[in-house]
């Protein structure tokens, strides 16, 4: 359990911070600014549940601790030393890469496919859905470039690349299942 008693600790003030292994690494570092940019699609999640209701709000609370988990495994680069660990790790799982792929097709069946790109919009949950899944696009690929630097669990690279399909999915469901989607007129300002 985390216990949490002083919010402030002044060990960061020249600029570095600590890995869940105790190694001090540059805040500017690869692995910070990777898991750094999850904390931010969480964020951007407590958002998005502020118009969320039901199932919806269900699955982004669940996404929300998934995100917590990613980012616990992220400051935690020693893999290969997990076993020896005095406190084994978190790492995210292929089941719950598997739970969003399934979330995904659920969703997805309920849908007409799209004949044209979608526009960022149509009610506010569909926009702040929107918001989610272009940062986590960012975080997905802050964090495929650390993997080409440092070992990555690839299990939180896939949950990454699924989650923004899966923010994508959700937000046309927000929009009156596709029917009030915003659709890209190609040229149309011409």
């Amino acid at each position: 359990m985390v216990v949490l008693s002083k919010i402030y600790t002044k060990t960061g003030d020249a600029g570095e911070t600590a890995l869940g292994n105790g190694a001090r690494v540059a805040k500017h570092s690869m692995r910070v600014t990777a898991y750094g940019t999850v904390d931010e699609v969480n964020a951007t999640v407590g958002l998005a549940r502020l118009q969320a209701v039901g199932d919806m709000d269900a699955h982004l609370a669940m996404i929300q601790n998934d995100l917590f988990d990613i980012g616990a495994d992220l400051c935690r680069p020693d893999m290969e030393k997990d076993a020896e660990a005095e406190y084994p790790p978190l790492r995210v799982t292929e089941d719950q890469v598997t739970r969003l792929e399934g979330e995904i097709d659920a969703m997805n069946g309920a849908l007409e496919p799209l004949r044209s790109f979608v526009l960022p919009g149509g009610s506010a949950l569909a926009a702040h859905l929107h918001l989610c899944r272009t940062v986590a696009r960012r975080a997905e690929r802050l964090t495929v470039e650390l993997a080409t630097m440092e070992h990555v669990n690839p299990a939180a690279v896939k949950y990454l690349n699924r989650l923004s399909d899966w923010f994508f999915v959700a937000s046309r469901i927000a929009n009156n299942d596709g029917r009030d989607d915003v659709l890209w007129v190609p040229g149309a300002n011409r």
